[in-house]
């Protein structure tokens, strides 16, 4: 019997392109927090736009997520394990201090209209869709490698803490100085991409071995053949109820901010908050896998949506910023589980040679097609019945959808794969 490995063996022997894509998702997380993170309370304090509004810019993004997904996807697919759409991706993220400074601030002074599509074509390509391409890209890897995608997916949770450590300070003094933080993440994440695509042997060797057959090949007729089987729209079903997680959080800061009496004080203790989230965000998600490994990724996602349903269901219930802070970070194992175990559930039930077109399309354009059309009634709910109300719509919903996904997602593999380790 083969000796098991401790992680930190792995580890010591893992090849550089671990670490290579590791940075990358660190610095994608960066850059995306530096003008995300804090997007609702910067079109709210500096601009003054309305709940509906900003739901409105958000809806945009989705669209551009929403048709960009199944291109990225298949072309990823196509791809394989090159990295020519990752480029595409990092020099948009390199752009992103001049283009919110030069072109989406000069545009919403003049018409918010135009300057919510230029904020959500922008979000989209970069963003939104480009974190599919690139979650994707790096759980293939990780599967052809013998790494987990989870350990290298937490290095994204770390970077999006590293960032909202600091942007809800930066903001009060300059918001520029956050969307200068996120062109300069772009760049670093470039410099490792070249780095990777530099690396010799591993990779090389790797790209040489994986290699589909015929009737493999990632292909919209392979997609359509997907969509006729019942498991394709029992996931899609979950990803419904999963996507709200999504718009609970678009303008969730806005309602933490207004707890306080100084709006001030309010987007620096969220900024806070956001950082402590995401730092146990990446604790879960280096454990993610060791827990879906044991409890399967069904399993996994049903556990996932039960923590999402409470808490949105409870940010409708408590009133005290300290509960509503508690209430927040059960976001920490709820995000990891998800990614984690969807990623098994597909690869284990659908053709592996598929997998970031199943994602892009399953999980990343359904969940913006959920945002596209929930982010505009959210934000008009939010502005006619309250936060809180609004929240226990979103948890009823969940719990609907986790109740279908109980007894339609599928507890079999595919032939000569397996969910628990």
């Amino acid at each position: 019997m083969a000796e098991k490995k401790s992680f930190i063996k792995v580890l010591r022997h893992m090849g550089k392109e671990y670490y290579l894509l590791s940075a990358m998702m660190f610095l994608f997380f960066v850059s995306w927090a530096g003008c995300y993170s804090l997007l609702a309370a910067w079109l709210d304090t500096f601009f003054n736009l309305s709940g509906s509004e900003i739901g409105f810019a958000y809806a945009v993004f989705s669209i551009t997520a929403l048709a960009l997904s199944p291109v990225y996807g298949m072309i990823q697919d196509r791809l394989i394990l090159r990295r020519h759409l990752l480029a595409f991706v990092g020099i948009l993220l390199c752009l992103c201090g001049p283009y919110y400074i030069f072109v989406v601030e000069p545009l919403l002074r003049m018409n918010v209209i135009v300057g919510g599509v230029a904020i959500g074509i922008y979000m989209g390509f970069a963003y939104n869709a480009g974190i599919g391409a690139l979650e994707s890209y790096t759980e293939r890897f990780g599967r052809v490698a013998g790494f987990e995608f989870g350990h290298a997916r937490m290095f994204g949770a770390l970077g999006w803490a590293s960032a909202v450590a600091i942007t809800g300070v930066l903001i009060n003094i300059n918001p520029h100085y956050n969307f200068i933080i996120s062109s300069i993440a772009g760049c670093c994440f470039l410099f490792f991409l070249f780095l990777l695509n530099r690396a010799n042997d591993f990779s090389r060797k790797m790209l040489e071995n994986y290699r589909e057959s015929e009737n493999q090949k990632a292909s919209f007729k392979e997609l359509g053949r997907l969509a006729k089987m019942g498991g394709f729209w029992a996931i899609i079903i979950y990803v419904l109820g999963s996507s709200m997680y999504a718009v609970y959080d678009q303008q969730f800061m806005n309602y933490f901010i207004s707890k306080f009496p100084d709006h001030s004080e309010g987007m620096r203790m969220y900024g806070f908050l956001n950082s402590t989230q995401v730092f146990l965000e990446t604790a879960c998600t280096f454990a993610a896998p060791f827990v879906v490994n044991k409890i399967g990724a069904r399993n996994g996602l049903l556990v996932a949506s039960t923590i999402m349903f409470t808490r949105i269901g409870l940010s409708g219930m408590v009133d005290s910023t300290l509960a509503i802070s508690a209430v927040k970070l059960l976001h920490a194992p709820e995000v990891p589980m998800v990614m984690i175990s969807f990623f098994k559930y597909i690869t284990t039930r659908f053709n592996p040679a598929m997998s970031a077109t199943m994602y892009l399309v399953t999980f990343t354009m359904v969940s913006q097609i959920v945002s596209a059309a929930l982010a505009p009634v959210a934000g008009h709910l939010y502005d006619t019945i309250g936060f809180a109300d609004t929240y226990l719509m979103m948890s009823a919903f969940v719990i609907c959808t986790t109740v279908i996904s109980f007894f339609a997602l599928s507890k079999k593999t595919l032939k000569g794969t397996s969910e628990v380790n």
